[in-house]
Parts: C-alpha cells; sequence; structure tokens
C-alpha cells in the first residue's frame, strides 16, 4: 500500500509524513487490496477561519469503491486523528457490507427503505462525490474574470450501479450526494440526503 502525503498551501515537513504513516498503517486489517492511500493537507490563510484553518483529505483506492474522509481543526494533528475515525468507520462499513455479499443475511436496503420518497430541488453541491477521478482540471485554467468561481472539476468513470449502491457509494465518499448512471433506467441521476436517513433521487429524462 502506497501512502501519497501532498499539500496545498503548506509544506509537510519528513516528520509528518512518518506520523502519517504510521497512522495509516492499521487501516489494512479492512480491505488487505488496498493500493493507495492519498492524503492532502489544506492551510486555510483567512486568519477568521483559525478554528478550522487545517483540514486534511484522506482518500483509499483500491480494487473496491473509492473511500475518503476529511476533518478539519485547528492543527494537522487533531485534523489527522478526525478524518482518521472517520475512514476507519467507512472502511469497517465496507467491509461488513463485503461479509453479507458472501452469503450472511442482507439487510433491508437503502433504496428500498426510502423508495417513495418526493423528489426535492437539489441542495447546493460543493464538491464530486463519485468514484475515482479520471481527470482533474486544476483551478489554474479558469479564468479571473468570471463572477463565479470553480475551485476543482472532475470527470468520472460512468459505470452503471443500483440506487442501493450510489448510496453505498455516497455514504463512503462522506458527502451529501452522488452522481451516478442508473443501472435499471439508463439514466444520468443523483441520490442525496435530504436529512437524517431521508434521502431524495434526480434523474435527468432521456
Amino acid at each position: 500500500m502506497d501512502i501519497v502525503v501532498k499539500g496545498r498551501n503548506v509544506e509537510v515537513p519528513d516528520h509528518y509524513r512518518v506520523h502519517v504513516a504510521e497512522k495509516l498503517a492499521k487501516i489494512e486489517r479492512y480491505d488487505h487490496k488496498l493500493i493507495r492511500v492519498d492524503v492532502e493537507l489544506f492551510h486555510e490563510r483567512n486568519p477568521r477561519q483559525a478554528d478550522h484553518c487545517q483540514r486534511i483529505e484522506i482518500t483509499c483506492v483500491s480494487r473496491g469503491p473509492v473511500i475518503r474522509a476529511e476533518a478539519c481543526t485547528n492543527d494537522f494533528y487533531s485534523a489527522l486523528d478526525a478524518a482518521i475515525a472517520k475512514l476507519d468507520a467507512r472502511l469497517r462499513r465496507a467491509a461488513d457490507r463485503r461479509r453479507v455479499h458472501r452469503g450472511r443475511h442482507a439487510p433491508l436496503s437503502v433504496a428500498a427503505a426510502t423508495a417513495g420518497l418526493p423528489v426535492t430541488d437539489l441542495p447546493a453541491l460543493a464538491d464530486a462525490g463519485t468514484a475515482t477521478a479520471v481527470a482533474e482540471r486544476p483551478e489554474e485554467e479558469y479564468g479571473d474574470d468570471q463572477p463565479w468561481h470553480i475551485a476543482r472539476e472532475k470527470v468520472h468513470p460512468a459505470e452503471p450501479m443500483t440506487v442501493d449502491d450510489a448510496l453505498f457509494q455516497m455514504e463512503l465518499v462522506g458527502h451529501d450526494f452522488y452522481l451516478f448512471q442508473d443501472k435499471e433506467s439508463g439514466r444520468p441521476s443523483v441520490v442525496y440526503r435530504r436529512h437524517a436517513y431521508d434521502y431524495g433521487i434526480i434523474s435527468l429524462a432521456l
């Protein structure tokens, strides 16, 4: 398992890279097919955000679904601990799902539990919550003469999946929405969290 640590607006010292590697060493117990773990550090320069100025994103890439977690605090050590706690829970959830698919009693799917929910307007979206990106455009390519600002753009593989799989993937990456191609209808669709365990679905008419 390769661990890649990089920083945006921050220089990552060697001793912190060692600390990250030691902290992440235990996650392989959940998935022995992990290929790479990307750890990205962000520093918020706005002094008003001092309590949440250090953000860490951890992305696990394996032969299975991509699993992601992030956390913001006032220092990178506590942010790393918080992000790993979230990552640990999501890796455990993915491992439990694999065991269910190997023959144990299958619980009621999220799609079945939320069937019939009304579709409302999609809430504001911050970042793409899908599978491994195959292309990402850096923000420097966007002109400064526009009133809006796109911080990141990603392109993802459109592998058809069920609504239940899309909801599961959404939970693993920690987002409030997930863009996917519906396996049954063939439509581009988005599942999103409304509140608690209520979800909504938006699809494009073809």
